[in-house]
């Protein structure tokens, strides 16, 4: 999916990458001080890896193989259009590989499969006060206004 010769390599999840995506998962939990059940990380594994065509990963890896960062999506349809609708539910790339290319080049692989698989759009969340994953995501548009509400049940 990527270049060749870049640093960053984008390609599907795999179920050989289960180790590094729990560690990078960990992480992304540890970063947004969440913690969850461990029946939901083996379903949110599971999911991201199987045959649902609802859920997918992608993982951005280095020149020797090595996972950098993991972005797991959701497609869904929607009552506002007649194609499916990617919610890239979570993106992140481990500390040491930040700036060097993997989130733009997960995100930009996102879109390149919602373009090939005629997806309506491709969108995410972030805490506001994400500042620096914001800069990189301010490049591809502003944020859209919208403010979220959650209701626990």
């Amino acid at each position: 999916m990527s270049e060749p010769g870049a640093a960053v390599t984008i390609r599907d999840l795999a179920r050989e990458d289960e180790a590094a995506w729990r560690d990078l998962w960990a992480g992304y939990l540890t970063f947004y001080e969440a913690s969850l059940p461990q029946e939901t990380t083996d379903l949110t594994w599971e999911r991201v890896v199987g045959d649902d065509p609802a859920f997918g990963g992608l993982v951005a890896v280095d020149v020797d193989g090595a996972v950098l960062g993991i972005a797991n999506f959701i497609l869904h349809p929607s009552t506002w259009g007649t194609t499916p609708f990617c919610l890239l539910n979570d993106l992140y790339v481990a500390p040491a590989a930040r700036g060097k290319g993997a989130g733009r080049a997960l995100i930009d692989a996102l879109i390149a499969r919602g373009h090939e698989q005629g997806w309506a759009r491709v969108y995410w969340v972030t805490k506001e006060a994400n500042a620096t994953a914001r800069i990189l995501y301010d490049t591809y548009g502003p944020a859209d206004g919208f403010i979220r509400y959650t209701v626990k049940l």
